[in-house]
C-alpha cells in the first residue's frame, strides 16, 4: 500500500469509507456484519489503516458496525474518522451529547481524526455560532487527548471554504494567546488541521475543485479525497469517453484511470473509497499496491473526458449578468448548479440553494431577459433558470433530507 505522512501519522492513501456498506434486503440500517468483517479484513490485510464514518450514515449504524468490526483488532493498528453533524437542520446542536454516543457507539476512547460535518453555506452560521460553542468544546476534547486530530469536511463553494478557513484561522490566533500549552497541541496555525473535499477528474473543473485544492494548500491544510468515482458514476464510460483515451493504447480501467488521477495531487494524502462488496476492496487496493504517476498527457486527456461528461451551458462566471438582475440572483451559482444537475442529482445541490435567501432563487425569475441581452455566451438565462426551478421542485429540501435522518437517529437510539 502506498502511504503517506498525514499529521504525522504513517497512513495509507487509501481510506476505507463507511458509507455504502453492504446491506441485507435492500435496508440501509441492516448492515451484513459478516461481508463487513471480510471486507475489513482484506482490507488490513491490504494494507488500508484508514476508517472513515459518520453519525448519520446508514440511519446511524455506520459507526456502530464498523466499530465492532475494527474491535477485532488492536487499537494502535487503525486510524478512525468520524464527524459531528452541525451541517443537519436541528432545533438546537448539543456536541457533547453527540460525542459520547460516538465513543460508546464506536467502541474506543478516542478518535484519531474527527471533522466537523459538512462544513457549507448552510451549516457555516451553525458552526461559528458562539452559542452552540461547537469549535470550542472541540478544541477541548482534543486538549484531553480525545480527538487526535480536528478537522472539516465540506461540499461548499470556495467562498465557503476560504470563509471557514479564516474563522479556524481566528480561533487559533486566539487560542494562542489565552492557551498556548492547546495550541501548541495543533499541527498548522489553524485549529482546523485538515479537510476533506469531493474530488475527482470531473469535479476539479464542474465543482470548481481546483479552486479548493489550491486554497488548502496555501493554508498549509492537508486534503482527504471524497467521491473520487463520484458515487460509482465515473466507473462506467461510454463510447464518446472510450474514444477519448483510446489514442492512451491503455488497458487501465476507468476506476484505475480516477484513482491513478488523485495519487497525482500530493496534497491529498488519502483517497476515500465506499466499498460495498469484497471485490471492490481487492480490486480498489491493486490501485494503490504501487505508485504509477500520470504524465501530463494522461492528465490532460483526463480533463477532455471530463469535458464530455458535462451537459449544460457554456457559462464563464463573468458575471455581467448580475449588475442587470432586478431579483439580485446570483445567476453564475445558479447556472453551475445546473450544469451540475446535467450529470447527476445529488443532496449537495438540495443544501446550497436551501440556503439561498428567498426572493434571490431560480424560480423568482421575472423574466425581464436583461441578462440574456447581456449575456457573452448568449445563454438563454431565463429558459435555463425555469428549468432548474423545476427540477428543484422534484427533489427534497435539505431540510426533509434533516428531518429524516433526525428519525433515524430516534429509532438507532431505540434499538440501542
Amino acid at each position: 500500500m502506498i502511504c503517506n505522512d498525514f499529521l504525522g501519522d504513517k497512513v495509507g492513501r487509501l481510506g476505507f469509507g463507511a458509507m455504502r456498506l453492504p446491506v441485507i434486503d435492500g435496508d440501509q440500517a441492516n448492515i451484513d456484519q459478516s461481508q463487513l468483517d471480510q471486507m475489513v479484513d482484506a482490507a488490513f490485510e491490504a494494507g488500508i489503516n484508514y476508517f472513515d464514518t459518520a453519525y448519520p450514515y446508514h440511519g446511524n449504524t455506520s459507526e456502530q458496525v464498523l466499530g465492532e468490526s475494527l474491535a477485532r483488532y488492536p487499537r494502535n493498528s487503525f486510524y478512525l474518522a468520524t464527524k459531528y453533524p452541525g451541517h443537519q437542520i436541528l432545533s438546537t446542536y448539543n456536541p457533547a451529547v453527540i460525542f459520547e454516543e460516538q465513543l460508546q457507539k464506536c467502541g474506543v476512547e478516542y478518535f484519531d481524526f474527527y471533522l466537523l460535518h459538512n462544513v457549507c453555506e448552510n451549516s457555516i452560521d451553525i458552526y461559528t455560532d458562539e452559542k452552540w460553542g461547537i469549535v470550542d468544546y472541540f478544541i477541548e476534547q482534543k486538549r484531553l487527548g480525545r480527538i487526535r486530530h480536528l478537522g472539516f469536511s465540506s461540499h461548499g463553494r470556495p467562498d465557503n471554504l476560504a470563509a471557514f478557513l479564516d474563522y479556524g484561522a481566528r480561533k487559533y490566533a486566539e487560542l494562542v494567546k489565552c492557551d498556548s500549552k492547546t495550541a501548541a497541541l495543533f499541527v498548522g496555525r489553524n485549529v482546523m488541521e485538515f479537510c476533506q473535499i469531493q474530488l475527482n477528474y470531473l469535479d476539479w473543473t464542474l465543482q470548481r475543485a481546483s479552486e479548493k485544492c489550491a486554497m488548502l494548500e496555501s493554508a498549509g491544510i492537508p486534503i482527504v479525497a471524497m467521491e473520487p468515482l463520484r458515487g460509482g458514476r465515473l466507473v462506467d464510460w461510454q463510447d464518446e469517453q472510450l474514444n477519448v483515451v483510446q489514442a492512451a493504447r491503455s488497458n487501465r480501467s476507468p476506476i484505475e484511470w480516477s484513482f491513478r488521477w488523485l495519487q497525482n495531487i500530493a496534497n491529498v494524502k488519502v483517497v476515500l473509497s465506499g466499498m460495498s462488496n469484497l471485490n471492490q476492496v481487492h480490486e480498489n487496493c491493486s490501485y494503490f499496491a504501487e505508485a504509477a504517476a500520470l504524465t501530463q498527457a494522461e492528465t490532460a486527456m483526463l480533463a477532455d473526458v471530463a469535458e464530455t461528461l458535462k451537459g449544460g451551458v457554456p457559462c464563464t462566471a463573468c458575471r455581467y449578468c448580475t449588475a442587470s438582475c432586478p431579483q439580485q440572483i446570483d445567476i453564475p451559482v445558479m447556472l453551475a448548479t445546473y450544469n451540475d444537475l446535467q450529470f447527476a442529482s445529488n443532496f449537495t445541490i438540495s443544501m446550497q440553494m436551501d440556503a439561498v435567501p428567498e426572493g434571490q432563487r431560480a424560480r423568482d425569475c421575472i423574466d425581464c431577459r436583461a441578462c440574456s441581452r447581456i449575456c457573452p455566451q448568449l445563454i438563454n438565462i431565463p429558459e435555463v433558470l425555469s428549468e432548474l426551478a423545476g427540477a428543484l421542485e422534484t427533489m427534497p429540501s435539505w431540510a426533509e433530507m434533516c428531518r429524516q435522518r433526525e428519525e433515524a437517529a430516534k429509532k438507532a437510539r431505540l434499538r440501542d
